[in-house]
C-alpha cells in the first residue's frame, strides 16, 4: 500500500496554533488521532480532522483502484505538516490619522497516512 495525502490550503488559523495541535497527533495511529482531536477544545482541531478524514477517504479510493485490500484501523499518520500560508493585510485605525498593519495568517495543513505496515518496514531500511 502506497501513501496517501490530503492538504487544506489558506486555512484561516495562524500557524502557530495549528501547530501545537498537529503536535500532538503526529505519528500516532488515525483511531487515536481522531480521539484526540475530537475532545481537543483548539479550533484548529476541527481543522485538521477535516484534512485527516480527507487523507483516509483518498487511502480508502487508491485500494479501490488498485484493487488491495485495506484497513483503516491500521493506517498511521506518517506525516503531518502546517505551513505558512499567504497572509490577508488589513489595517487598523490608530491615534492620530495613521493606521496600524493587521496581519491576518493563514496556514496550509498536509497530513499524510499510511498503512503500519508499510512505515515499519521503511524504519528497518533505515537502521
Amino acid at each position: 500500500m502506497t501513501e496517501s495525502r490530503a492538504i487544506q490550503r489558506s486555512a484561516r488559523q495562524s500557524p502557530y496554533k495549528m501547530r501545537l495541535v498537529i503536535d500532538q497527533v503526529r505519528g500516532k495511529r488515525v483511531n487515536e488521532a481522531f480521539a484526540l482531536l475530537k475532545f481537543s477544545p483548539k479550533h484548529a482541531a476541527k481543522q485538521i480532522e477535516k484534512v485527516l478524514k480527507s487523507a483516509i477517504a483518498n487511502a480508502e479510493q487508491a485500494a479501490r483502484g488498485t484493487n488491495t485490500a485495506l484497513d483503516v484501523d491500521d493506517l498511521v499518520i506518517t506525516k503531518a505538516i502546517i505551513n505558512e500560508g499567504p497572509k490577508l493585510k488589513r489595517f487598523m485605525p490608530a491615534a492620530m490619522g495613521r493606521a496600524t498593519p493587521i496581519k491576518k495568517r493563514t496556514s496550509h495543513v498536509e497530513i499524510v497516512v499510511a498503512d503500519s505496515g508499510t512505515t515499519a518496514s521503511k524504519s528497518r531500511k533505515g537502521r
